[in-house]
């Protein structure tokens, strides 16, 4: 199987993903990266870049691809207390 690569925009964040079913012969590796703007906090990252393995064919024998996938990811830990807290802060400033 060969590398996939993907754009997928996610709440207003341009994002690429990437997928190598077989890397190094062993593992499966996801990265996914904000690419507009670049460097954009998602949940699953602050810097807008995480590099994630997996168990070899976990993403092929889900549901749905390797893109909606990682946009439930996304939108699973975008619910949870951490993120919804630096989103607010982020939306009115921090003060301190």
């Amino acid at each position: 199987m060969e590398k996939e690569i993907h754009r997928f925009t996610w709440q207003g964040i341009e994002a690429e993903v990437s997928y190598d079913p077989l890397f190094c012969g062993v593992i499966a590796h996801l990265e996914i990266k904000s690419i507009n703007p670049l460097g954009a906090p998602l949940p699953i990252t602050v810097t807008g870049y995480r590099s994630h393995f997996l168990p070899c064919g976990i993403i092929e024998a889900q549901d749905g691809s390797m893109v909606e996938q990682v946009i439930v990811w996304l939108d699973e830990e975008a619910k949870k207390p951490e993120w919804l807290r630096f989103v607010e802060n982020n939306l009115q400033g921090e003060l301190f």
